[in-house]
């Protein structure tokens, strides 16, 4: 009689346990929608859901990846990024990935600014923007060509995977973080 009392009181914990887990880690999904009409696609983009602060945000990308080809302008390459320890991104490489705005600016300062580097031009393809329903951030997605010299000799990178995240800061797009990365199968096609 006392095992059951016993069995019965833990069932009840547990049962009370699960039920406040489940309340706390299950969103509710009126709240998200809340201030925000979701129909059809979920998000804002460049394709078949387009919103006007796409041309915005394209143009917050391209600047971060074309400044050096119109005349190596810092002030729009830094006007594409967030200033503070929160920038962060992946190279193509493991040893130089950026984690905050300085480390940014050291790379573009100490390198790209260099009288040895030349960019020459940036094509982008199958570029993918989307914005979330609350317009305050966005991601995107496509395949790079950055076609430069370094030392007059080629330093281009072609066929990079590059992807990223924005926020909307004070009425202006900021990048986040970003990823650059080369498909594992063209690289050992080139070797």
């Amino acid at each position: 009689m006392k095992g059951s009392w016993l069995l019965s009181v833990l069932l009840c914990a547990l049962i009370f346990s699960v039920a406040t887990l489940l309340a706390d880690t299950v969103p509710d999904q009126d709240a998200l929608k809340q201030g925000v009409e979701m129909v059809g696609p979920y998000t804002f983009n460049n394709a078949n859901n387009p919103h006007d602060e796409i041309a915005d945000i394209e143009k917050t990308i391209r600047a971060s990846i074309e400044w050096a080809v119109k005349n190596k302008d810092t002030e729009l390459l830094y006007s594409s990024v967030v200033h503070n320890d929160e920038l962060f991104f992946f190279q193509t490489d493991s040893k130089s990935t950026i984690t905050d705005f300085e480390s940014f600016r050291s790379l573009t300062e100490n390198f790209f600014m260099r009288d040895d580097f030349r960019a020459i031009r940036v094509e982008i393809k199958d570029f993918r923007i989307h914005m979330s329903p609350t317009m305050k951030t966005a991601w995107w997605a496509c395949i790079l060509n950055d076609y430069n010299e370094f030392q007059g000799k080629p330093a281009n990178w072609e066929n990079v995977r590059w992807s990223g995240v924005l926020e909307k800061i004070d009425g202006k797009w900021r990048i986040f973080q970003m990823h650059f990365s080369k498909a594992e199968d063209l690289i050992t096609e080139q070797q």
